[in-house]
């Protein structure tokens, strides 16, 4: 399968034959970086990308037009994994030491939490697919049904040929040819499991320091009480829940209650209402329903001490919620 050398993705295009001006567009998507270029009056930056919005996950097309190099120094601060695979040209990743060769047969995974460099030959045109460091670490949560303890790390060459991860690579070559079809890709309820298909694939396809407990976890069968209780919980979310009424969903005993939800989901009972509510106030505002009113979405979800409510969405994903907000708008803006 190949992709079209016409390809024009619809949501956010842009083009720029300045350094700064390219930096500043990608790192609006991918994080902080520095780039660098040997002939900076040379570029000629293009990317062209949809963007699915549950998650801000970006899928495009992505050309610099002369030698860059993207140098990752702020690991804290650069806050996505970019898995990028050429489709002519060639790159090369420089990581802990070693170095890894890219090419049409073999794509590389750019993360956050690690010092890297990214070199990118001027004839590199690539195909590159950008999860946010958040998006991630949820759906790896979920996948697990416990919170992580450290982060994710990937191998970071990904084979584009053999494998699960080259079945990887086909779906989201398949994926951005579909968007440019028809609108079946914007319509949010389908949009949002095709995203979540794509970020739970990678995890499940590209060997990673979480690959052995997922292999667990995911052979475990979940107790019965423990799918009624999750279900109640998550049905009732935005009322007035108590313990009381959780304990008598699930049919067990409290004692029994607590160490079901602390052996598979790492949290007490109230602990995982509490996550499940700041996630579903984030994907409100990540998918921009209403006026993005950020109190009145806190409220609904029953929060109602908004100063509490920001400091525990901060700790859980790292950014106030305005700054989703504002993140979420720039995507939206450029879409249109």
């Amino acid at each position: 399968m190949s992709l079209k050398s016409e390809f024009h993705l619809r949501d956010i295009h842009a083009d720029h034959s300045d350094l700064a001006g390219a930096r500043s567009w990608m790192s609006a998507i991918c994080g902080p970086h520095q780039l660098k270029a040997s002939r900076p009056g040379r570029i000629q930056f293009r990317h062209s990308a949809n963007v699915l919005k549950s998650m801000s996950t970006t899928l495009g097309i992505i050309e610099y037009g002369t030698d860059v190099t993207v140098d990752i120094a702020d690991v804290d601060s650069f806050n996505s994994y970019s898995i990028s695979l050429p489709l002519c040209g060639e790159q090369e990743l420089a990581r802990g030491g070693e170095r890894l060769h890219s090419d049409s047969q073999y794509g590389v995974i750019v993360a956050p939490n690690e010092s890297q460099e990214l070199s990118i030959a001027g004839n590199c045109r690539k195909l590159q697919v950008v999860i946010s460091r958040t998006a991630m670490n949820k759906t790896l949560e979920e996948m697990l049904q416990r919170p992580m303890h450290q982060p994710l790390r990937f191998l970071p060459g990904m084979d584009a040929v053999n494998g699960d991860a080259a079945s990887w690579w086909r779906t989201a070559k398949h994926f951005i040819e579909e968007m440019e079809r028809g609108e079946l890709y914007g319509q949010l309820m389908f949009s949002r499991d095709v995203e979540s298909a794509l970020v739970k694939g990678l995890i499940l396809a590209q060997p990673n320091n979480y690959s052995e407990l997922l292999r667990e976890t995911l052979g475990a069968r979940m107790p019965h009480y423990l799918v009624r209780a999750r279900a109640y919980i998550q049905s009732h979310a935005r009322e007035e829940l108590r313990l009381e009424d959780v304990e008598r969903a699930s049919g067990v005993s409290r004692f029994k209650l607590f160490e079901g939800f602390r052996k598979h989901f790492g949290l007490s009972p109230m602990a995982y209402l509490k996550k499940y509510r700041l996630t579903a106030v984030r994907q409100e505002i990540l998918e921009g329903r209403g006026l993005c009113n950020i109190s009145v979405i806190a409220m609904e979800w029953g929060f109602s001490h908004l100063g509490r409510f920001a400091c525990e969405y901060r700790k859980l994903f790292d950014e106030t919620p305005s700054m989703t907000l504002q993140r979420a708008e720039a995507h939206r803006s450029r879409s249109h």
